[in-house]
């Protein structure tokens, strides 16, 4: 019987597998889709299927610098305790490796990254066994520099929050990783006002005069108000404009030039944004964990 692109999707979908173990189980049962189910079960691979629903938010993130390519990871897991756990937290590692070292175009190319074991997919299926939670390779950005700049990684609370920074006219890491711990404690938005849309000037600057003017100021006091607290706005959310973290009386932009450079990108990534968290209270998660 021939194997269909929709039979493997079926297949997957309905128990969590890799595309591949899909497709070998369905060529194994001749393409019976409840025999493909128990065959699955049989090899162990379909255990992490009933986790499939559950919610994934917490986990580490990553950075790995291979050369003139970085990559930075984020991997998810159901608890903060897997984040302690050695096997979780080789495989996040591994993965932000092969991803700097593979350079895919799109997640489904990073998931089917080949390793010693199979593959990303695969790995982060036997992990999901292993460790009794959903673990999800969730989302990775590469990012290549030339030889006259510097990569600057760090990592918060083991890797809670990742930061990528990339600066222009130097090859000074430690730079660029002090630069880097600054993006992880302010969380600007933008590198510089350039990147600002004109939209978002121009909405802030409608609600700063509609502020200023609510405050009954005279309308030639109104627009010197406006021009000061837009510098304002501009300079806590973008980086280069902000009081350096390990020395305020610097700007950021001040410090790269004590190097005669200047910051070129950071990517930010903090584990579980933009996700919905689960509701569970500490005792529940510890009891969970004991089972």
């Amino acid at each position: 019987m021939k194997i269909t692109a929709a039979m493997v999707k079926e297949l997957r979908d309905a128990t969590g597998v890799g595309m591949m173990d899909a497709k070998k189980a369905l060529v194994e049962v001749d393409g019976d889709m409840d025999k493909a189910v128990d065959f699955l079960r049989e090899k162990g691979l379909a255990k992490a299927a009933n986790k499939g629903d559950r919610i994934a938010a917490e986990g580490l993130a990553n950075v790995h610098v291979a050369g003139n390519t970085a990559a930075i990871v984020e991997v998810n897991s159901e608890t903060d305790f897997v984040s302690k756990n050695e096997m979780f937290v080789d495989l996040v590692a591994k993965i932000a490796k092969l991803v700097a070292e593979n350079k895919p175009a799109n997640m489904e190319e990073a998931l089917a990254i080949t390793t010693e074991n199979g593959t990303i997919e695969k790995e982060c299926l036997e992990a999901t066994t292993v460790i009794g939670e959903k673990i999800s390779f969730r989302r990775f950005e590469l990012v290549e520099k030339t030889d006259n700049q510097a990569f600057g990684a760090y990592l918060h609370m083991g890797g809670r929050i990742a930061v990528l920074t990339t600066i222009d006219g130097t090859t000074d890491e430690d730079m660029a990783k002090d630069i880097a711990m600054h993006v992880a404690a302010i969380n600007p938005r933008y590198v510089s006002k350039d990147q600002v849309s004109a939209e978002e000037l121009e909405h802030e600057k409608t609600v700063l005069t509609e502020q200023a003017l609510n405050e009954g100021k005279p309308a030639n006091i109104v627009e010197k108000m406006v021009v000061g607290r837009m510098q304002k706005f501009l300079a806590e959310i973008c980086l280069v404009d902000q009081p350096f973290v390990k020395d305020p009386d610097l700007t950021v932009a001040k410090f790269a030039a004590t190097k005669d450079a200047t910051v070129k990108s950071f990517i930010r990534f903090e584990v579980g944004e933009g996700m919905e968290k689960r509701e569970e209270n500490f005792a529940e998660e510890v009891a969970n964990q004991m089972k």
